[in-house]
């Protein structure tokens, strides 16, 4: 295999596991902040869930940016039309996660009720819709797209977004991913709250993953009868990264099982996606809350690693011209881009899983309710 060919296959891989990292990280984070309404009962209890996340949720950013950054580098196709396609939702996306930061600094600015529970609300919305949107766009591309591009490279949207947004398998992805982030929210708040706090977070991690497991086996159903993607003749995997030449796709019911026929091996992951929502509902109810964080890894990887084996390779499959879909052969930057970005991948991503574990061992222990309320430097 050439070396542009696997350079492709690299940065995919790496894309697979920043999704990953984004699912679990920032899912945690907007997990506690869709629960806050649910598990704090009053003002007290809400301030040291919202401390909990305090020194973590800005840094767990980083991996939505570096999803966005990587998709940007090494697959620029790729970024421009799906940005396109998605626009209204990814103006609903920012305009929620520009909320979040407002409402951490400026729910405690004033000793009000009324002011404090609205940006509880804020919380509410910036922690929901993101996981929402993030779910719903796995459904979104399992499903494909109305696009195609014209002669010159234009790109031409033939659907409209809500046809997207109201779809049955697409609410049901987003709510799954909702599901997950709950349970990841209310395993975080397990580790380092006491009760009453940990005993409502225990409840709604257990719900969490037990209904995420419920909602991925309902969506293999979904995914058995559609119609999915597949191509069909001799592919060149280093052929230069133009959709309009080089492939030709089939769009018929089934297709997405099309991998897992030609190698059965690929089942386990699935397997594992579903094995990890029950195991961590389990040791969630148990209180073993270190143990279901990791199994809540186990969740993300086994989630997104079934549509990465499902779709392989593509990427963004168009339904009006499929022949022009994007894949991780037609989409990718030029050789010499992948190379310089690998580099860069290979040393910052090393560091920022150092100074993330660091900030976690140093902000380790329980946050106590009656600390919180008589510290005026908290959120």
């Amino acid at each position: 295999m050439e070396l542009y060919a696997i350079l492709k296959l690299v940065w995919a891989a790496i894309l697979c596991i920043l999704l990953i990292g984004l699912g679990l990280m920032v899912g945690m984070d907007m997990g506690v902040g869709t629960l806050l309404r649910f598990v704090g009962r009053n003002d007290g209890e809400r301030r040291t869930a919202l401390n909990i996340i305090g020194p973590h949720w800005d840094g767990n950013q980083v991996w939505f940016i570096l999803g966005g950054g990587s998709i940007f580098a090494a697959f620029p196709t790729l970024y421009a039309t799906s940005f396109s396609v998605f626009y209204v939702v990814m103006i609903l996306l920012l305009f929620s996660m520009i909320l979040r930061p407002v409402a951490f600094e400026y729910r405690s600015k004033a000793d009000s009720t009324l002011w404090r529970a609205s940006w509880d609300w804020v919380f509410l919305v910036s922690g929901f819709l993101p996981m929402f949107i993030y779910g719903a766009a796995f459904g979104n591309i399992l499903e494909g797209v109305g696009y195609h591009f014209g002669w010159n490279g234009q790109y031409y949207q033939d659907s409209s977004f809500f046809s997207y947004l109201l779809s049955p398998f697409v609410i049901l992805c987003g709510l799954m991913s909702v599901a997950l982030s709950v349970y990841q929210g209310g395993v975080m708040l397990m580790l380092r709250s006491e009760n009453p706090l940990y005993d409502r977070a225990q409840r709604y991690a257990v719900r969490g993953g037990l209904v995420a497991a419920v909602l991925f086996a309902i969506g293999g159903v979904f995914i058995s009868q559609q119609k999915g993607f597949v191509l069909i003749g001799d592919v060149n995997p280093a052929m230069p990264a133009n959709p309009l030449h080089g492939q030709h796709v089939l769009h018929t019911a089934g297709a997405w099982l099309h991998n897992f026929t030609q190698h059965p091996i690929l089942w386990l992951v699935p397997a594992l996606g579903l094995f990890c929502m029950v195991a961590g509902a389990c040791a969630a109810y148990f209180g073993k809350s270190v143990a279901a964080w990791w199994i809540g890894l186990g969740s993300w990887v086994g989630t997104i690693g079934t549509v990465a084996a499902a779709m392989f390779p593509f990427f963004m499959p168009s339904t009006t011209a499929p022949d022009q879909s994007l894949t991780i052969w037609n989409s990718s930057a030029s050789a010499y881009g992948l190379s310089c970005m690998l580099v860069v991948a290979l040393i910052f991503v090393p560091i920022i899983l150092s100074y993330t574990s660091w900030c976690y061992y140093v902000m380790r222990g329980k946050v106590r309710t009656a600390d919180i309320i008589h510290d005026s430097h908290s959120y």
